[in-house]
């Protein structure tokens, strides 16, 4: 009796046939799947892979205790207002149907706004509307369709951690049938008769088949199912060669062994397999170790204001920070941890978490999440938990804020695996063709050798284990980038754009001194108030003077981005910042770095600045000049553009009096001239101009300047380095070429030796991996050695 296959899981229909718009299913549960996509235009689903559902279970009342808001609030990542966000591990992601399915959520429930799927770890994440449903509707809709999600309150996190070891048990099995294979080979090898032919040979040549079973139906398996899902999307991966030459040993080999025909190849099929799983056991370790490394070191320089128990305020970093201290929460400043808000009034911007650009008001004893922005005056929090950095560098690299182009190496790198597949299978059946007519016995041998040692797999290890390699030896000197993708970018720029303020200068050092009328008790106390709550570095070194005054409550808190602040205690209106900002005309007679300020419409005088440039300023634009364009571009005065004149190269464009708009549109003129500029700023005033630049860096200087915009962080001690970081971003992509060159020269020497038959498939399948490690071995030598001389 025929078996009627399931159209939603492929499960038999034999015992329940359920038929419905002319397809056959075995469960009303695998039917209700198909009607929910079918009325949802998601049918589409079914392209991807033959029956990629699972069969959805009794589901009925098992996930009431979600009705809970205790519980349900274990779960989520973030809560607030009507936006709720949560990540669910579900064990039945495998394939990229599934992927499409759960990133459609939005189309099966309205209230879903986004859901992203972290494929390794087989997590979704899912943001909602809550006043319109709740976190147990989207696991009852998850677990309708099939991809119901793992929750266990009490081992919640180890079940998102669940190791796959699944390539230790196909090495392991390919390992063992290997050594067996190769001890039953023994007497064919040394071609031992009498008693071996009469008693022996058949039962060895059919354990010899049996061992390799396994070997090829679950170690190789991961070969074929890529090969196949390539060719089904008319891509010739890696992986085609790899199944073709496994499929003619097994095939030939069986051939053999059914009608006694030989021993067949089994040694060399047992051997290819066990070499090839651990040469990407070596490859997933090595980079393994690079992303932890990676994810060890991508901590930002970023420090915090914390209260001390006398009311004393100090900046402490990031990682210091632990359960119930209290923080001070400047205008926007990022919040690193979750909270309750003590003291302000809170206008938060949880764009960063949730990409809804409208801002939440909170009251005192309300509960902030990390990830949002502070956008009126300061505030004080209580933390109820320690940072978390890997929510940090997952805000950092979230898809709302990707705004870099297809990786140029990456693309390469594809289209060189492309090319050089179709270029292996045409060499592979060429030469077996012309060994055919030559030595019959020969061609199986060429065919299979040929497919194993062309194999592209260094080719494509060259990038990621490079840049890969790069990103962790940056961080370690105080430079955190993104991704891998702003190296590359960093390797192309040929126009680079300072701020000034905050950039090429350091508030550490500046000199202030004050013109105007004298300012009473309580106008200094306001204006220390107003200052507290500001992040610029003006703002932050006119603050530091005033330190032994209390502050006072500002009712009324705006500042008005590269213009001033206007702050409200009491009937007081303070207002502080650029000349034109407070007396409505600039002043030409006096062209310093000032900070003017007016209490109630009066005009009280100025607080003048007398800059200092950080150490290497000179050097490194004289270090820089021959390479790239420079500009200066700032949107304070030109009193410093004699100094910056007779102290940067006569090349150097300076442009003053710029609002933050202006430098964006400076940068997007560069760009039209297909210039690829990168801008270094102070992360604050400059963030459209960051994000306008083809590489925008932070400089960081015991600020939070934690923002999406910029693709990289620089720490302010490392700022003389700037030119040795892009240089050697530029090393790092020749290394990547050089490896290209190193596999090619191999592949050509491989091939040599195949097509005249003289590499048996076994010796191919040992020397590929060793291919690939020679590779992994140069890279990560040659960016150690660049790395030693970054120090």
């Amino acid at each position: 009796m025929n078996s009627t296959q399931c159209y939603h899981c492929g499960d038999s229909c034999n015992d329940s046939l359920i038929t419905f718009d002319d397809k056959s299913f075995c469960c009303n549960g695998c039917k209700t799947v198909y009607e929910i996509f079918s009325e949802n235009d998601l049918t589409c689903y079914y392209n991807f892979q033959d029956n990629p559902g699972a069969i959805p279970s009794e589901i009925k009342g098992k996930y009431d205790f979600l009705d809970s808001k205790e519980i349900a609030a274990k779960l989520l990542d973030f809560s607030d207002g009507d936006i709720e966000i949560v990540s669910l591990y579900i064990p039945h992601i495998h394939c990229s149907s599934c992927i499409w399915v759960l990133e459609n959520l939005h189309k099966l429930n309205e209230h879903v706004s986004a859901s992203q799927v972290d494929f390794p770890k087989k997590k979704v994440r899912v943001t909602y509307n809550s006043a319109k449903t709740t976190i147990k509707e989207i696991v009852l809709l998850l677990s309708a369709i099939g991809y119901e999600p793992y929750i266990s309150l009490e081992d919640y996190e180890s079940g998102k951690k669940a190791v796959d070891r699944s390539l230790i048990y196909k090495l392991g099995i390919a390992g063992f049938a290997f050594g067996n294979v190769m001890f039953l080979s023994f007497p064919e090898y040394f071609e031992v008769d009498g008693f071996w032919i009469e008693k022996y040979k058949n039962i060895f040549r059919w354990l010899m088949f049996f061992f390799s079973l396994p070997v090829v139906f679950y170690a190789g398996k991961d070969y074929f199912i890529s090969a196949y899902k390539g060719l089904r999307s008319k891509i010739l991966n890696i992986d085609v060669p790899i199944a073709l030459g496994i499929s003619v040993l097994f095939i030939r080999s069986s051939v053999e062994i059914i009608f006694d025909l030989g021993t067949g190849f089994f040694d060399s099929l047992t051997g290819l397999v066990f070499f090839l799983l651990l040469g990407k056991f070596f490859q997933q370790k090595t980079y393994n170790f690079l992303s932890f490394e990676r994810d060890y070191k991508s901590y930002f320089p970023i420090a915090v204001t914390k209260i001390t128990k006398d009311n004393q305020e100090e900046t402490v970093q990031i990682y210091d920070v632990e359960k119930g201290d209290r923080l001070l929460i400047r205008n926007e400043e990022l919040i690193p941890v979750d909270g309750i808000l003590i003291n302000g009034n809170a206008d938060i911007d949880y764009s960063f978490v949730t990409g809804e650009a409208e801002a939440v008001s909170k009251k005192s004893g309300d509960k902030l999440f990390a990830g949002g922005k502070q956008l009126s005056g300061s505030i004080e929090m209580e933390v109820l938990a320690s940072v978390s950095q890997s929510y940090l560098t997952q805000l950092w690299s979230n898809d709302v804020f990707q705004k870099e182009p297809k990786s140029h190496f990456k693309t390469i790198t594809d289209r060189i695996s492309k090319n050089f597949t179709i270029a292996v299978l045409a060499i592979a059946f060429i030469a077996t063709l012309f060994w055919l007519f030559i030595d019959v016995n020969k061609a199986l041998n060429v065919f299979t050798a040929v497919l194993i040692i062309a194999c592209p797999c260094a080719i494509a290890l060259a990038a990621p284990f490079t840049l890969g390699n790069m990103l962790r030896i940056f961080g370690k000197q105080k430079f955190y980038l993104k991704n891998a993708t702003v190296i590359e970018q960093l390797a192309k720029i040929d126009t680079i754009i300072f701020d000034k303020t905050g950039t090429l200068t350091t508030h550490k050092e500046n000199t202030i001194s004050y013109d105007g009328t004298a300012l009473n008790t309580l106008e200094k106390r306001i204006l220390k108030s107003a200052l507290r709550s500001s992040n610029h570095p003006l703002s932050r070194t006119l603050y530091n003077t005033f330190s032994k005054l209390d502050s006072v409550p500002i009712s009324k808190y705006d500042e008005f981005v590269g213009k001033g602040i206007v702050a409200t205690y009491n009937n007081e209106i303070l207002k502080l910042g650029s000349s034109n900002f407070v007396l409505n005309s600039s002043e030409s007679s006096n062209l310093d770095t000032a900070i003017y300020i007016s209490f109630n419409g009066v005009y009280k005088g100025k607080f003048t600045f007398k800059n200092s440039y950080r150490k290497g300023v000179k050097g490194l634009f004289k270090s820089l000049k021959d390479k790239f364009s420079l500009s200066v571009v700032s949107g304070d005065n030109e009193g410093e553009k004699l100094y910056l004149e007779q102290n940067l190269p006569r090349e150097t464009t300076l442009l003053f009096n710029q609002k933050p708009e202006d430098k964006l549109n400076v940068i997007a003129q560069l760009q039209k001239e297909n210039k690829k500029v990168a801008m270094i700023g102070d992360g604050l005033n400059d963030a459209g101009a960051l994000a306008q630049s083809d590489v925008g860096i932070a400089l960081s200087e015991n600020i939070n300047v934690f923002s999406p915009a910029c693709d990289g962080i620089l720490d302010a001690s490392k700022f003389s380095k700037i030119a040795t970081f892009i240089n050697a971003s530029k090393k790092a992509i020749k290394i990547i070429k050089y490896s290209f060159l190193l596999s090619l020269c191999y592949n050509l020497i491989g091939l040599g030796f195949a097509i005249t038959g003289n590499l048996m498939p076994v010796i191919a399948a040992i020397l590929m991996p060793l291919s690939s490690i020679s590779i992994v071995i140069f890279t990560t030598i040659s960016t150690n050695i660049l790395g030693k001389k970054i120090k």
